[in-house]
């Protein structure tokens, strides 16, 4: 029977501190005005730990100025994480709006109003 890697249940595992971390860095210590309530969708991490893509919506701002602002913040964030994460090589992280939620809304109406159309249909 051949060895199993452990390597990507091991990065799933560090995406998934990293998500943690970030989540109550940017809650507590980031300070920019820009950035407004965001959630930490999701972080993919290269198999070498050296990048680290955060994948965030917003509650409220402007996705690109808090986009801009995250990856401004990069560095200070990498920084606290650094404190945080037992491991060697913390990544270099690159945030990214994610628009999943944003399209899963348009869906939503757009089933909405196919569904009232199709009602509206029967009873006539």
């Amino acid at each position: 029977m051949p060895k199993k890697s452990s390597t990507p249940n091991r990065a799933f595992k560090v995406a998934d501190q990293i998500q943690r971390d970030l989540t109550e860095l940017i809650a507590r210590e980031l300070k920019d005005p820009r950035v407004g309530m965001v959630t930490i969708q999701a972080v993919e991490v290269t198999p070498d730990y050296a990048h680290a893509k955060v994948f965030f919506s917003v509650l409220i701002g402007d996705p690109q100025e808090t986009q801009d602002a995250l990856n401004q913040a990069a560095g200070f964030l990498r920084n606290g994480l650094f404190k945080r994460l037992h491991i060697h090589t913390v990544p270099t992280l690159h945030f990214q709006f994610d628009r999943t939620t944003e399209r899963a809304a348009d869906m939503n109406a757009l089933i909405a109003r196919a569904v009232a159309s199709r009602s509206k249909d029967d009873t006539e």
